[in-house]
C-alpha cells in the first residue's frame, strides 16, 4: 500500500506581499505605512503592486476578512465535532482559538487597531463575522453552564478573547507551548468560573 504525501502548497507572490503589509501595518500602524513602503519590504516596484492590491484598504480588508472567515469555520468544526458533549467543545475552541493567537499575532494587532480603517462594506462583513463566532462560543457556554444567559454568556466570551488575544502583548521569553498551555487554562478558568 503506498502512502501518498501531501506537499504543502507554496504561497503566491500576492500572499507574500500581503504577509509583509500586515507585519508593517501591525508594527508601525495603518497610517505609518504608505503604499511605497510595502513595495520595498516586498521587493516589488508600485506598478508591479498595484496588479496585486488596489491599495492598502484592499490589502487590509484582504488580511481581516479569510481570517474571520477561518475562525468561523473552525469555531462551528469544532462545536459540531463536539456536539454532544459541550466541555469537550469548549475545551477544543480554546485550544483552536490559543493555537491561532499564537500563530497570528500581527493579525490579532490589525484586528485591535485597525479594523476600522476600512470601507464600511468590508467592516460590516468582518463584524458581522465576528459576532457568529461570538455566539458559537456562547452557545457551548450556556449549555456548559446553564445559569448562564446568553448576555452574560457573551461577556465571558469576550472576556476570554482578551485573554487569548494578548500574544501581541506577550513578549516571546516563553516557550510556546508552556505559552499555550498558560493561555488555555487561564481561558478555562475564567469560563468555567468557580463557585459564586
Amino acid at each position: 500500500m503506498s502512502v501518498q504525501t501531501q506537499t504543502p502548497r507554496r504561497r503566491t507572490r500576492r500572499q507574500e506581499i500581503l504577509d509583509i503589509a500586515v507585519q508593517l501595518f501591525a508594527t508601525r500602524g495603518y497610517h505609518g505605512v504608505s503604499m511605497d513602503d510595502i513595495g520595498a519590504a516586498a521587493g516589488v516596484t508600485g506598478p508591479a503592486l498595484y496588479h496585486h492590491f488596489a491599495g492598502k484598504e484592499a490589502m487590509l480588508a484582504a488580511a481581516l476578512t479569510p481570517v474571520s472567515e477561518q475562525l468561523l469555520a473552525g469555531g462551528r468544526e469544532r462545536v459540531a465535532a463536539h456536539e454532544a458533549d459541550p466541555g469537550a467543545a469548549l475545551d477544543a475552541l480554546v485550544t483552536f482559538h490559543v493555537d491561532f493567537a499564537l500563530a497570528n499575532p500581527a493579525v490579532i494587532t490589525l484586528h485591535l487597531h485597525e479594523l476600522d480603517r476600512l470601507p464600511e462594506e468590508p467592516r460590516r462583513q468582518i463584524r458581522r463575522l465576528q459576532r457568529q463566532y461570538v455566539e458559537e462560543w456562547v452557545s457551548v457556554l450556556t449549555s456548559c453552564r446553564p445559569e448562564l444567559v446568553d448576555t452574560e454568556a457573551r461577556v465571558l466570551a469576550h472576556a476570554a478573547f482578551g485573554l487569548m488575544n494578548s500574544t501581541p502583548f506577550a513578549g516571546s521569553e516563553l516557550p510556546a507551548e508552556r505559552h499555550a498551555e498558560l493561555l488555555r487554562d487561564a481561558t478555562k478558568a475564567a469560563l468555567r468560573g468557580g463557585g459564586r
